[in-house]
């Protein structure tokens, strides 16, 4: 009898440590993605996190989603004026130009510091 409860003790004791083992290490690599996701989006400090369009290259009279993510702004300008644009971690919008051009992206903070982007969207006739 004795021999018996010292096996189902060391069994749910095993079971118990290797529970606790891997709530450790899940506890561990939801930290390890958080530190990753909070290095992305840039901790607070002003950045442009994406400025793109797709598709790269339009066709005269086709629409293209303009897209912008910004961290740390509290105002978004871009030239040439499309439509209103705030800080937001994932925006797009549509445009439709009738050639080829240069968009640019300004993300400004609280403190008067700016940081800009700029890339060219090619219309093919």
């Amino acid at each position: 009898m004795l021999v018996a409860a010292i096996y189902d003790g060391a069994v749910f004791y095993s079971r118990w440590s290797d529970d606790r083992e891997m709530e450790r290490r899940r506890a561990a690599k939801e930290a390890e993605q958080a530190r990753k996701l909070m290095g992305m989006l840039g901790d607070d400090s002003l950045k442009i996190l994406a400025f793109y369009a797709m598709p790269g290259i339009v066709r005269l009279g086709e629409n293209a989603s303009l897209c912008y993510g910004v961290s740390g702004a509290k105002a978004v300008h871009l030239e040439p004026p499309v439509e209103e644009v705030w800080p937001s971690q994932t925006r797009c919008i549509q445009v439709s130009p009738r050639k080829d051009t240069e968009y640019k992206l300004t993300a400004e903070d609280g403190a008067g510091h700016t940081v800009s982007q700029e890339f060219v969207l090619k219309v093919a006739r």
